[in-house]
């Protein structure tokens, strides 16, 4: 219903590009409307492949709470479709455009308006690069703990919109435990304050976190109020090689059976190492068919890396290596965080699953992977968040190739099929978007399904805000 309302509009008559930029100019300065066609295709797209996207008609860059509502109260008065966006750095397509759309990018409000030591929280725009947040509370003794591993770029809206996790999952949790409260434009342009700024708060329904993870199909995010925690102490790092992917992940259901909370447990194949050291030359071991890392931000980190390489020994690592100082652990984190550029780099394109299970699972959710590589006939590293379950396996094709592209696409498809057959979900942080609508539908069900659509339709009974998205 919602997406036949703006078909039919566009069958009628889509509004002119001209009628809708003037309108937007009445609200908004010259430098925040931009119409040219080269410039506005730039704005087409996020980072996920095999996903549709269409040609804004304009894209516009506020910079205020009142610009943010100027232009939902054009777009719902011409019937115009928006698409939210930050920083585009996602892999769903959550941010692709749609044909005659606003793009309402948000990345040029980057104010940090308040960071409180005493109630531990900080309140930003959506436009504030995760980066730039941590480092600011930092210099507080705080810290914000989730971190995805584009961290340098994507902006908080983003992180919200889609409700991203992080290395730091296992211990800190993810985007949404840490989501206070929220200044929200609605459709209509209105604006609503959800959630609180107090340590606790239960008042009503939590629409809070109802607007996390969903992908700007509710409401625009213009301000949240953000739970920080006390900084912790450096971290100290752990790598544990592997002659197989089940002997690293029984290690991995060792060390959370025996009660211990890591920082990061993190997980890279044969496949990833490999990328990694031909892209870096960072001289990680080859020989090993799963590489684990672990780290412990405790205040004696070196007693409970003894205690984890234990566990992985026990469990058949074949050489357990902690790291000596900060500098060490540091190059070990690094050689996680370059590994989905690293798999990139294998075939020039890459489509990156986002499959969680649970964490008993996790062996054979990487042994079927393996199965559907080689069904397929494809290269696919898997890195994953092995301390909650979360796989990122990352089919690497050449996208010139109509026939390894297909085979790319079927695969990913195969290993979703596989996490549910698990008992776990096609997603874990990077959300639906696009590329999983299929998904939802199945991991929900009817019923399900009927009723995140009859909650769209209340806050946005036009059906203007990115549609097309999630369902």
């Amino acid at each position: 219903m919602i997406m036949s309302r703006i078909e039919a509009r566009r069958d009628e008559d889509t509004v002119a590009a001209g009628p809708l930029v003037d309108r937007l100019l009445g609200g908004l300065p010259p430098e925040a409307v931009l119409t040219d066609p080269d410039v506005t295709a730039s704005y087409a797209t996020d980072m996920a492949s095999f996903c549709p996207a269409g040609t804004p008609a304009v894209v516009v860059l506020p910079r205020t709470v009142e610009q943010v509502q100027h232009v939902m109260r054009t777009a719902t008065e011409l019937r115009v479709p928006v698409v939210p966006q930050g920083a585009r750095t996602g892999l769903s397509g959550a941010a692709n455009a749609t044909d005659g759309c606003v793009v309402l990018s948000l990345t040029r409000m980057d104010r940090i308006l308040e960071i409180s030591p005493v109630d531990r929280i900080a309140v930003v725009e959506p436009g504030v690069v995760n980066a730039t947040l941590s480092r600011a509370v930092g210099e507080h003794g705080l810290s914000y703990p989730p971190d995805p591993s584009s961290w340098e770029m994507c902006t908080i809206g983003g992180n919200i919109g889609t409700a991203s996790g992080g290395l730091c999952c296992v211990k800190y949790g993810v985007t949404a435990e840490y989501v206070l409260g929220l200044d929200v434009v609605l459709a209509d342009g209105r604006l609503m304050s959800t959630g609180r700024r107090t340590a606790k708060g239960v008042a009503g329904y939590d629409l809070t976190r109802l607007f996390v993870g969903s992908e700007g199909s509710l409401g625009i995010v213009v301000r949240a109020v953000l739970a920080l925690r006390p900084k912790p102490p450096g971290q100290l790092v752990l790598a544990a090689e592997f002659s197989s992917g089940a002997a690293a992940c029984d290690a991995v259901c060792r060390i959370m059976a025996g009660g211990h909370v890591p920082s990061l447990l993190e997980l890279m194949d044969r496949t990833t190492v490999k990328a990694v050291n031909d892209m870096s030359r960072m001289g990680l071991p080859e020989s090993t068919e799963a590489l684990l890392l672990a780290a412990f931000d405790t205040t004696d980190p070196a007693a409970d890396l003894a205690a984890v390489g234990a566990l992985c020994e026990a469990a058949g690592a074949t050489q357990v290596v902690p790291a000596e100082d900060a500098a060490e652990s540091e190059l070990l984190l690094q050689a996680r965080r370059l590994s989905l550029v690293a798999l990139e780099a294998v075939k020039g394109t890459t489509m990156i699953d986002d499959v969680c299970v649970p964490r008993s699972k996790l062996g054979e959710l990487i042994d079927g992977v393996e199965r559907i590589a080689g069904k397929h006939r494809l290269t696919i590293g898997v890195v994953a968040h092995a301390g909650d379950g979360n796989t990122h396996p990352t089919v690497c094709f050449d996208a010139t190739d109509p026939e390894e592209s297909r085979r790319a696409r079927e695969s990913f498809d195969e290993i979703m099929a596989l996490g549910l057959e698990l008992g776990g979900t096609i997603t874990g942080e990077h959300g639906v978007g696009v590329l999983k609508k299929e998904w939802l539908a199945r991991e929900i069900g009817p019923v399900g399904l009927e009723m995140q659509r009859a909650v769209k339709q209340v806050f946005d009974p036009l059906g203007i805000l990115n549609p097309g998205k999630l369902f």
